[in-house]
């Protein structure tokens, strides 16, 4: 699994880090999205997908390793 964001998009709704707090984290000064581990291990994927999926604004993707979007 390979997650990329897109800083732009993001509106800072916070989703993601508290699905997957291991995995992502907020900008203080910007409430943006940080990304901690673009390459979670196997057990946080599932709480990656879903802060992929909760994601109002769709700054979050997750690919699998060949580049295909991860189901």
């Amino acid at each position: 699994m390979k997650i990329t964001t897109d800083v732009s998009r993001c509106i800072g709704a916070g989703m993601c880090a508290l699905t997957a707090p291991e995995v992502f984290d907020q900008s203080e000064d910007e409430g943006t999205v940080v990304l901690l581990d673009e390459t979670p291990p196997p057990e946080l994927h599932a709480a990656a997908r879903r802060a992929q999926q909760l994601c109002p604004s769709g700054a979050i993707s997750v690919s699998d390793p060949d580049g295909s979007p991860a189901r």
